[in-house]
Formats: C-alpha cells, structure tokens, sequence
C-alpha cells in the first residue's frame, strides 16, 4: 500500500528508539518516550496560500527531520509504524 500526503502533510517513518541505555538499563516498551527523529518517506504537493498559489515545501523525501514531540497522527502500513504531520510541525532538518 502506498500513502501520498495532501497539500502541506509528510509522512515520517519515526527512528526507532535504543532499548538499552548506557548502564546496561533496558527500558521497557510502556515507560518509553516517543521519539522526536525521523525519516521522511513521502510529502505533499504543499500548502495552498490564500491566492490559490500552491506554496512547495521545503522538506523532500530522505531528509532526516526533527519533529515536536506530540507532533502527527500514528498511523499502521504494513507492519510499520509511521506519522503522518504538517510540515510546520517540523522543527529542523537534521544534516
């Protein structure tokens, strides 16, 4: 199945998250937190500006991204986990 976000929406495969942390502690899946990092897998057309202009979006497909923490809708393709967000929930570009 493919997903194509409409307008200003991106679609994030999140990183995945360490399970142990230095010390040899393994946290378990309920106590983790959400990661904040991702990978975009696939974006809009962009955001349509009151003059009817469609605005592009400055993130693309591959940019690794920094995104707030709450941040998109959980959504299930195929076994994986991805979130869908507006661009403007996206914080930085990771280089």
């Amino acid at each position: 199945m493919t997903i194509k976000p409409l307008h200003d929406r991106v679609l994030v495969k999140p990183f995945e998250e360490e399970e142990v942390k230095k010390g040899g502690i393994i946290i378990p899946d309920t106590a983790k937190e959400r990661p904040q990092q991702g990978e975009v897998v696939e974006v809009g057309e962009g955001r349509i500006s009151d003059d009817g202009k469609v605005i592009p979006l400055k993130v693309k497909k591959g940019d690794k991204v920094l995104f707030s923490k709450y941040a998109g809708t959980e959504i299930e393709i195929d076994n994986e986990e991805y979130l869908i967000m507006r661009e403007s929930d996206i914080l930085a570009i990771i280089e």
